[in-house]
């Protein structure tokens, strides 16, 4: 890093729905970013507001001191850091990878490991609200790491975040965003049920909303129903079984929710329960 009144030279990886806005909040706070993804539209989209462009992982790496990872998947992660052409071929000692995919909390575990011989460390940092708040900059990051590297994430991550919350050591964080995304994918499946229930009765179901959001039934999900998409719930609910598995814990609801969540995914897209009262 440059002297401690400068700012990072930021890389993200990965600037589609959510990256994009984060990349404009981070422009739009004096950072210097460079960005890599695997669609040309979406780099050009980031080079429209001000980004400049790098062709592979590794030559990001030369352009940044912190690199936010935003890609969808474990192995995509692992690729972009350890594959050939990655992230540790060219990032310099002291810099740092911050993990804001949706992960396996091992995986993130793992990276440290081997960042750590190259000096490089890891924040795990992923993030919850969706697309909608990132545009307004009002994400909620989830910091797991070490209290130096969290202060510097702090620095840069709260351009794009309203609230940060710290909760242990690399890992924790993606255990939190399990934890987060369990509750919603069961409140989620829920509001399907409940709705299609409600629905049979020919109660108004946008009335019936209203009501239940200064109730007990109040939830996230209830409130944000327009932008559920269920895109992700099944590598969220797999993540969550296979920390159930590793503890050697039954949870049936959790594992019902995962095989529910398929089958959500279609209703959502096609033909919903009119919580909102918009078009299906």
């Amino acid at each position: 890093m440059n002297s401690t009144n400068s700012k990072e030279r930021v890389g993200v990886i990965g600037v589609g729905r959510m990256g994009l806005p984060m990349v404009k909040h981070l422009l739009n706070a004096g950072y210097t970013v460079t960005v890599s993804d695997i669609s040309a539209a979406n780099v050009a989209n980031a080079c429209s507001l001000g980004a400049a462009s790098a062709v592979s992982a590794a030559a990001l790496g030369k352009q940044a001191e912190f690199v936010i990872l935003g890609v969808g998947y474990d192995d995509e992660v692992n690729q972009v850091v350890l594959g050939q052409e990655g992230l540790l071929d060219s990032l310099s000692a002291g810099a740092i990878i911050a993990v804001s995919s949706t992960v396996a909390p091992d995986t993130v575990k793992t990276l440290a490991q081997h960042a750590g011989t190259k000096g490089v460390s890891i924040l795990d940092a992923p993030i919850c609200r969706g697309r909608w708040f990132a545009d307004e900059g009002k994400l909620l990051a989830l910091f797991g790491g070490d209290n130096e590297v969290v202060e510097r994430g702090r620095r840069v991550y709260s351009t794009f975040c309203s609230d940060i919350a710290h909760l242990g050591d690399v890992g924790h964080g993606q255990v939190a965003k399990a934890m987060n995304n369990l509750m919603l994918w069961i409140t989620s499946v829920g509001l399907i049920e409940s709705g299609r229930i409600a629905e049979s009765t020919g109660i108004d179901l946008v009335k019936l909303r209203a009501a239940l959001l200064m109730s007990s039934a109040k939830s996230q999900a209830l409130e944000d129903w327009d932008q559920t998409t269920f895109t992700w719930a099944l590598k969220d609910m797999q993540i969550v079984s296979a920390l159930a598995d590793q503890a050697g814990m039954s949870f049936p609801v959790t594992g019902a929710v995962k095989e529910l969540v398929k089958e959500a995914r279609i209703i959502k897209a096609t033909n919903p329960p009119g919580w909102t009262g918009k078009s299906r």
